[in-house]
């Protein structure tokens, strides 16, 4: 509120007025009605205080301050729940600087590579800030405007809290949101302590998760605090439940829209904001912290959730909006920060409606982090914020996560946000330092060793020796702590590296702080003198397998790189020292890898894998390594090569003559494990500081490696790459010198293949390869050049120069006990048969030799001839090399030996090497020779055939005689000869027709009189051609389904997967199948990818969803070619008692066909009659959703009109399916029908429906001649009078919509003629849909067989119909007809909605979507049905429907609407296609849209845009059209079994 500066503010007045007019204005009853009493407290509260703070009307005082407005340049636009968010990956200082939509698109960085993410709510623009972008901080909308800013008039602004409240005696139960109660848990608690019912509970559990709270109860105290004690439970806390005086919900009501009322207030004016800004930063009288801003963030924890989430875009609308004012609240937020964190540790609300979440505004502004590292010391306030609340340690005071409680890891998780804080601080780098900023960033080092003090060494552990451990140890928060500090550690590695005078300093207490920890290491070492080659060091006595070991070393981690920054200067006299812990570590890994370790469980083998994990590898096992390669290059090689090989335990073994006779397999994976370090040590040098390379070369290497594996995705190769700060990998930058991009097709993704020079770079002991990765890259580079006909040898590549402090670690491969390492296990491969040693360890000395030999050249080489010669060894070596080139165990490994005797020694070859060259050559030349010969035989051969196709032809014919199949003894006609129907019909020999039962294997003719053969198949519901989807189903027991109307608003579908099965072999499949979901149940181990009480199975074949089988039958016409005469049949029909006499012919006709069936003239056998029977009534079942009833006369209707529509849809989609409609086109006996009402305009009937069932009833009323030639006149009679009908529809239907039935009158029609041309177009496009169908169905109605061309044109429809080309023929009879000529109208197939192809565009309209049932709250999850566009609030309670006496979610209940029971729908925030059939059946499916790279974001994890690609639309969109949703839910929940658990109708 405000008042003008010249009179003093009557504050007492103001006060009486709120405490009298807020409570009779709020909360005056059970329930809240928000418009009532926000348009109240305009009028009588905030109203006045508007004329006040304007001196005018406010309708003219807030558009003048807008006028003269100079609006701050920054953006600030609070973000929405699931607004998308942009932020570009090439200029953002940090992850955390974003664009709105509106902004982004307005800027620059829209041609950059940018990121799209969604967001959770909370955050605000970043346009403007010049501080988050590295260019282009401004978009069109906010460019920086340079002219002064005007003077606004001054306003005082004060603001006051009051106390007064008035006396009543009406309270609120209030209940009050956690993050503790799941919804279940409070509804069935509120309906158990307020006697509500599950809806009332469930909107009360609604509001209390959307605003905070939500009163439950209204009335005096009693009643009040009756609920309230209700509130227990057994299993879990009780819910926050308190009594409130009314008075004060009315108070705390205003007050929120108060907040609210300031919020839009300042947003007029910019003076307005600066005032509200001073006013809430001004100090109280009560001295530090007792200012508004101070005493609302410390009373956070304390407010609901809606009364944080206005306070808090209060503050970002006003105090973030100004550098000024953010720089002073930022120093009020530090000075608080351990409250703060302290109040969010107890606190059970998330982190995104705490106060604490907005560190994220302040410490990532690189001015405003360094003056609060400076002025209020806040890096060391963080760190030791964190260790505050890590509190259990050991004896040595290291971190112990032991058996940590429930509510001690739910601390550790939220304590873990402190570590983000520390890096938002560190995330951008100084340019410049300042006295105090070295200062005070060295005392926020001291507290961060500290930190890394309490870790070094935590969690040891010891070798489990004779029993397995009993109960796994806690290792998951130690690792948890390591990764969320590994960016920490080299951010501050960044940070030192900035500044010499720092990071000596730096270093000097890194290394003081790693001898304070290596003191509590002694263990009681001993030590002892090793002695080896005439080599002897001093150590200590140190057994791996025997003491404790700890893998969590940072502080030597840290020094580690220190070294390399600072050149080692510092610790050239104490080497060994500071190599013992990360070797004993390494000792560790291979120990596990050598089985040592069983006994001590899982927990261990997780610990090693994360250890080397892209994860963990940067700051553990690259560091590592790094120190040992130090020490290596410091030391005497001999003496390191000693004192590894006695932490080893290998040290008898190469120092005792023989004792390689008695060592054990464990030993023998431990050699391998020295001989890979010895490699890493000397070839790992593509890391900047250790060799002559930049970051560049070592991502190269790292991309390299993992495309020799396989082909990868971009996500792939992504997650095997570590990533920097700015979660960036750099692998953008090199990707396309070393791969090549290979798009994807309609499935699958994207993948990036190894350029084939770049294989030559490929290293088969890569020290970031796991056992698994490094067996597959060798056989997959083994493969490749076997194709390429090359040498498969896999030589070690070339190798870049060591930095000059790493120069000498090249002396380790020519040091003596090196040499006498690798000739001891060339003396054991040469004697394999008393040692257990290994190829690979051969493998790996030669690895060894050879990349020595490649990185000093050949003159270098010699010098280890020499010492070979001085040793003893030159012949030996030499002999042995020499020996194993030729041993046939060793295969594999001849190429290598052979080069490193070629080109490092005189190339040695003996005559038995040239006598194998040469029958090896021979063999080659033999080989070529066959593979030409029979390359000229198979073009031989293949000539022939083409020569001879008519008697290949015959053969073929012939052969299929003898099997099984469809034979046919016609001649060959021209397809310019066939005719569906009439006296010129096509007349095609019978033919005859073997089928093999996929249950039995034994074949069968398809006969009428013999044993049905059936078809698995499915029927459904469908709204797939529906023109009305808003159409009301009518009432299934009075529905009288005979005419279809032509919007086909809800047709029956048949599809068959096509399976042949005897009927009897159907029937015992299925009981079984019923009799093992019987006992399943028992079991409770429901199995619902299918529902065998609504007759639903699988195929046994390619377990396609069924529900019913179709009989497989001959055309039906053939069956009618005999002469029969039905008069007789008809006279009997009146003679026969208690039938009903038909009123109309078709009814007589219905009855007819019923007497043929009661009379024994049906040719059918009773197996075929009764899967006849199943079928139809299945039909009726499912199409009518009622129950089975044989008698009904709408079984046959129902079954005519199935046949219809699944024609109707196949010739949408005529060249995808070629499929059996024979399958279903058998229904010639019919049932007598009900009386009709009034017959319906020629407009409300769907004319091809009409025609089936005209067609197929026809023979009932055929009362001379049963022969075919006249049933075909009838049939051509039917068709020509049905098309005429359809003419007539699509002349009188209007195609612009704007004449109702009534006034499609023919006078009306001739008004819009158009040419006659025009008029004759359309009307062939017009009626070619009901063409095709018609060519559809005669063709498997009668067996003509179809043209090639009857996909194509109108000419070759109407010969293959007998219909003449010109159609006004057909109207000659009646020429007037021709006036009511006028536009056509041409029925177009129902496709899926039109998607944007850019997918913000969708994320933009899902932000903007508010749920309909909560007052304007934003949805949670919502979903695009993808049939009819539809915005749904998906998977909340709120939107909770009753369906069939069951509660389903938004998509389920809509499915029934729009899709009778089945949907499509995209899931916008997850960016997933949900599929749904019925309540109890869904699957995901991959989203049509696509990066750049090819592959989906379900998720939207990785933010990258997204393009639609159409490809993959119209594969889902064929799915739809040809009904194949529940046949995919049905396959995905049979291969995913996890899906079946998913409570589908809730979604």
């Amino acid at each position: 509120m405000g008042c003008r500066a010249q009179s003093a503010p009557p504050w007492k007045e103001v006060y009486q007025h709120l405490a009298y007019y807020v409570p009779k204005i709020y909360c005056r009853g059970p329930n809240p009605a928000p418009q009532r009493e926000d348009l109240l407290a305009q009028h009588v509260l905030l109203g006045p205080m508007e004329w006040y703070l304007c001196g005018e009307d406010p309708a003219f005082g807030f558009p003048k301050l807008e006028q003269a407005n100079k609006p701050s340049h920054l953006c600030g636009r609070v973000f929405k729940v699931g607004e998308p968010t942009y932020s570009c990956r090439d200029c953002a200082v940090d992850p955390t600087c974003v664009l709105c939509m509106e902004c982004f698109l307005g800027s620059i960085h829209r041609e950059h590579r940018y990121r799209m993410t969604t967001s959770g709510g909370g955050g605000f623009c970043d346009c403007g800030d010049t501080e988050a972008w590295k260019e282009g901080p401004y978009c069109q909308k906010h460019e920086l405007n340079t002219s002064e800013t005007a003077e606004e008039e001054v306003i005082t602004v004060e603001a006051s809290c009051f106390k007064t409240l008035t006396k009543s005696d009406t309270y609120y139960c209030m209940l009050f949101n956690d993050e503790v109660h799941t919804y279940e848990q409070v509804i069935y608690t509120l309906q158990k302590a307020v006697n509500c019912t599950q809806k009332e509970a469930i909107g009360f559990a609604t509001t209390v998760d959307r605003d905070g709270r939500r009163s439950v109860r209204y009335g005096d105290f009693q009643y009040c605090d009756q609920a309230k004690s209700r509130n227990t439970s057994r299993q879990t806390k009780p819910l926050k439940v308190q009594v409130m005086h009314s008075s004060i919900v009315a108070h705390q009501s205003f007050g929120l829209k108060l907040l609210t009322w300031l919020g839009s207030v300042i947003g007029y004016s910019d003076g307005l904001r600066r005032i509200l800004c001073q006013v809430g930063l001004q100090e109280g009288p009560d001295g530090e912290n007792s200012s508004l801003v101070d005493k609302l963030m410390l009373y956070d924890s304390k407010l609901w959730k809606g009364a944080r989430n206005v306070y808090h875009q209060l503050f970002m609308s006003s105090l973030l909006m100004d550098l000024k004012y953010k720089k002073l609240f930022a120093i009020r937020f530090a000075r608080n920060y351990r409250q703060l964190q302290r109040d969010y540790m107890e606190d059970d609300h998330e982190r995104a409606v705490s106060v604490a979440a907005l560190s994220v505004q302040l410490f990532t502004v690189p001015t405003l982090a360094r003056m609060l590292i400076t002025e209020e010391n806040l890096m060391t306030t963080i760190i030791k914020t964190f260790m505050d609340h890590l509190r259990h340690r050991d004896i040595q005071g290291r971190f112990q996560f032991e058996r940590y409680t429930a509510l001690q890891a739910f601390k550790f998780r939220r304590v873990q946000s402190l570590i983000v804080d520390l890096k938002y601080v560190l995330i951008s780098k100084p340019t410049e330092w300042s006295d105090d900023l070295r200062h005070k960033f060295l005392e926020g080092f001291d507290a961060f060793l500290e930190l890394l003090k309490c870790m070094q060494g935590m969690d040891p552990i010891t070798r489990q020796v004779g029993q397995h451990i009993e109960m796994e140890p806690e290792w998951e928060a130690a690792f948890t702590l390591q990764m969320k500090l590994t960016l920490v550690i080299s951010m501050m590695q960044d940070w030192c590296a900035l500044d010499e005078k720092v990071l000596i300093e730096a270093y000097k207490k890194c290394l003081t702080v790693l001898m304070q920890c290596h003191s509590g290491f002694t263990d009681g070492e001993q030590p002892i003198v090793l002695s080896m080659c005439g080599h002897s060091v001093e150590t200590i006595r140190y057994c791996v397998s025997q003491e404790k070991v700890s893998i969590h070393l940072p502080v030597s981690r840290l020094l580690a790189v220190m070294n390399i920054l600072l050149e080692s200067r510092f610790i050239k006299q104490i080497p060994p020292m500071l190599i013992e812990h990360p070797l004993r570590c390494l000792v560790l890994c291979a120990q596990v890898h050598a089985g040592m370790w069983r006994r001590n469980g899982f927990s261990l083998v997780n610990q090693i894998y994360y250890y080397h994990n892209v994860k963990c590898r940067r700051e553990m096992f690259d560091k590592d390594i790094v120190m040992l390669q130090t020490g290596v290059s410091m030391m005497d090689p001999n003496h390191f090569l000693m004192i590894m090989l006695s932490r080893f335990e290998l040290y008898q073994i190469f120092s005792t003559p023989d004792y390689g006779k008695r060592f054990s397999t464990e030993n023998t994976n431990k050699v391998f494990y020295v001989l890979l370090l010895y490699f890493i040590f000397t070839g790992e040098r593509f890391s900047p500081g250790i060799g002559q390379v930049n970051a560049t070369d070592e991502i190269k290497r790292e991309i390299i490696h993992q495309l020799s594996i396989r082909p990868m995705a971009h996500s792939e190769l992504v997650k095997a790459l570590p990533e920097d700060e700015n979660r960036e990998t750099g692998m953008e930058s090199v990707i396309e010198e070393v791969a090549c991009f290979k798009k994807p097709g309609l499935t699958g993704r994207g993948l990036y293949e190894l350029k084939p020079e770049c294989a030559r770079n490929f290293n088969l002991y890569f020290y970031h390869f796991s056992r698994a990765e490094q067996s597959k890259a060798e056989e997959a580079q083994r493969k490749l050049k076997r194709q390429n006909r090359e040498d498969t040898a896999l030589p070690p590549p070339a190798l870049p120069p060591f930095c000059p402090l790493f120069a000498s670690l090249v002396n380790i491969l020519q040091s003596d006990v090196m040499l006498c390492i690798m000739g001891t296990i060339l003396q054991w491969a040469v004697e394999h048969n008393g040692y257990a040693w290994s190829e690979s360890m051969l493998q790996r000395v030669c690895f060894l030799i050879y990349n020595y030999a490649y990185t000093k050249g050949r003159n270098m080489y010699f010098s280890i001839l020499t010492w070979i010669y001085r040793f003893g060894l030159f012949a030996c070596i030499l002999a042995m090399l020499e020996t194993l080139q030729n041993a046939p165990h060793l295969e594999v490994h001849k190429d290598m030996i052979r080069w490193i005797l070629k080109v490092n020694l005189t190339y040695i070859t003996s005559s038995r090497d040239k006598d194998k060259a040469e029958r090896k050559r021979k063999a080659e030349i033999a080989r070529l020779r066959r593979e030409k010969i029979m390359a000229q035989m198979s073009e031989m051969q293949r000539h022939f055939i083409n020569e001879n196709k008519e008697l290949f032809q015959q053969t073929l014919e012939e052969l299929d005689t003898s099997t099984s199949g469809v034979h046919e003894n016609s001649p060959v006609i021209s397809d310019a000869k066939l005719t569906a129907l009439g006296p010129e019909q096509t007349r095609v020999a019978e033919h005859r027709q073997v089928v093999m039962c996929i249950l039995c294997q034994e074949e069968q003719e398809v006969k009428v009189d013999s044993r049905a053969m059936v078809l698995a198949a499915f029927i459904q519901r469908s709204t797939v051609l529906s023109k009305n989807r808003n159409k009301t189903t009518p009432d299934p027991e009075k529905y009288d389904p005979l005419f279809m109307h032509p919007d086909l608003s809800c047709g029956t579908h048949t599809g068959s997967c096509g399976h042949i099965m005897h009927a009897h072999c159907w029937q015992r499949y299925f009981d079984a199948v019923q009799a093992k979901e019987q006992r399943r149940q028992q079991r409770l181990r429901v199995h619902t990818s299918y529902d065998v009480e609504n007759g639903e199975f699988l195929c046994p074949l390619c377990e396609c969803l069924s529900n019913t089988v179709i009989p497989l039958l001959p055309p039906p016409r053939v069956l009618f070619n005999r002469s029969v005469c039905f008069l007789n049949v008809l006279n009997k029909c009146e003679k026969i008692p208690n039938k009903p006499h038909p009123k109309n012919p078709f009814q007589k006709c219905l009855l007819s066909s019923v007497l043929i069936i009661s009379n024994g003239l049906n040719p059918y056998s009773e197996s075929i009659k009764e899967m006849l029977t199943t079928f139809g009534t299945a039909t009726y079942k499912v199409g009518l959703k009622v129950h089975p009833n044989e008698e009904d006369p709408r079984v046959p209707i129902m079954c005519w009109g199935s046949c219809a529509y699944t024609i109707q849809t196949i010739g949408i989609n005529l060249f995808v399916y070629k499929c059996s409609i024979n399958k279903f086109i058998f229904l010639s006996a019919l049932v007598p029908n009900e009386k009709n009402g009034n017959l319906p305009c020629i407009l409300d009937i769907d004319m091809f429906h009409l025609l089936v069932s005209l067609v197929l009833s026809f023979p009932a009323i055929h009362c001379q001649d049963f022969s075919g030639v006249s049933l075909g006149t009838g049939d051509l009679h039917l068709f020509h009078l049905v098309t005429m009908a359809h003419i007539i529809q699509i002349l009188l239907t209007s195609s612009t919509g704007i004449v109702s039935q009534k006034q499609r009158t023919p006078s009306n029609a001739l008004k819009e003629i158009s040419s006659g041309w025009h008029l004759w177009r359309n009307l062939k496009a017009g009626i070619m849909p009901f063409l095709r169908c018609s060519a559809l169905f005669f063709h498997y109605l009668n067996g003509v067989p179809a043209p090639s061309e009857i996909q194509g044109t109108f000419e070759h429809l109407c010969s293959y119909l007998s219909l003449p080309n010109n159609l006004t023929c057909l109207f000659q009879e009646n020429s007037e007809i021709l006036n009511t000529l006028i536009e056509s109208y041409a029925r177009e197939s129902n496709k899926l909605i039109d998607l944007p192809d850019d997918y913000s565009c969708l994320i933009n309209q899902a932000s903007n979507f508010s749920c309909p049932k909560s007052g304007g709250d934003k949805s949670r999850a919502p979903t695009l049905c993808l049939v009819c566009g539809t915005m749904l609030c998906s998977q909340s309670y709120c939107c909770q429907t009753e369906l069939e006496g069951e509660d389903v979610g938004a998509c389920t209940a809509h499915t029934y609407t729009c899709g009778s029971g089945v949907g499509i729908f995209l899931r916008v925030r997850e960016c997933q296609v949900l599929f749904l059939a019925g309540k109890t059946k869904g699957c995901f499916y991959p989203p049509p849209y696509l990066d750049d790279y090819g592959e989906t974001d379900q998720g939207l994890r990785r933010g990258n845009p997204l393009h639609l690609c159409k490809e993959r639309f119209k594969k889902i969109q064929k799915l739809w059209q040809q009904h194949s949703i529940t046949e995919e839910i049905g396959h995905a929940q049979e291969a995913n079994q996890t899906l079946v658990g998913i409570d589908w109708q809730h979604l």
